[in-house]
């Protein structure tokens, strides 16, 4: 396989396609998690700092996932057994945060010939060219990827604000919407702009129950309710 790196995926394409091992079995991506979201991140390396404190808080977070049909999976240029091993030294050694015990369950991908890495673009020579950076992406239940999140080798990432995305991103899916700068789940979301001058008149002058305009084309209303 070449060395040079692959085009990257973007949103809107279809994931790309693989199988690899996983400390949880072999998995065919996205075959085997067809009807779900997935967030599919990747890590440098094992026994690294802060590649510990984003899995514990992945871990820690997977039932906020679960409970919205998604799947976590991690990868990192490392082989299976010593992802095992790390896990393991998580498991049994590491407290941090107020979190300890940590049994992280969600299959992480051994990478060894680095395909899959090179594939999403997770290989960047200007970081480096043997450790993945960390870039996270969310995947539709179709199998299409909906965002993309790169993230320098130094810095952790915000598990918190992945799992927003995913929430704003089932929200806009389920109710037609868009959502705001800041947004949080249960605020108000965005209407889609009227498509002509007339509509735009009436979403104004009657802007119907619960909306609220502050120009024609900026129009929000409570958060629908599942």
């Amino acid at each position: 396989m070449s060395d040079a790196p692959s085009r990257l995926p973007l949103i809107g394409e279809p994931a790309p396609a693989f199988e690899a091992e996983t400390t949880q079995g072999r998995i065919r991506f996205p075959a085997d998690v067809h009807g779900k979201w997935v967030v599919f991140f990747s890590h440098p390396a094992d026994f690294t700092p802060v590649c510990t404190t984003e899995f514990m808080t992945f871990a820690t977070m997977q039932p906020e996932f679960e409970k919205r049909n998604c799947q976590l999976l991690g990868l990192s240029i490392d082989s299976t057994y010593s992802h095992i091993a790390w896990l393991r030294t998580i498991e049994e050694k590491i407290e941090y945060n107020g979190m300890k015990n940590v049994e992280v369950r969600f299959p992480v991908i051994s990478d060894l010939t680095m395909e899959v890495a090179r594939a999403y673009g997770m290989l960047q020579p200007g970081a480096s060219t043997t450790q993945a950076v960390r870039a996270v992406f969310i995947v539709d239940p179709a199998g299409i990827i909906r965002a993309i999140l790169y993230y320098p080798l130094s810095l952790g990432r915000n598990i918190d604000e992945i799992l927003r995305m995913l929430i704003a991103l089932q929200t806009a899916d389920r109710h037609r919407v868009a959502t705001p700068a800041n947004w949080r789940p249960g605020e108000d979301v965005i209407l889609p702009p009227p498509g002509s001058c007339g509509a735009a008149k009436d979403r104004v002058e009657a802007p119907g129950p619960d909306v609220k305009c502050l120009d024609w084309f900026l129009c929000l209303r409570k958060c629908p309710k599942d």
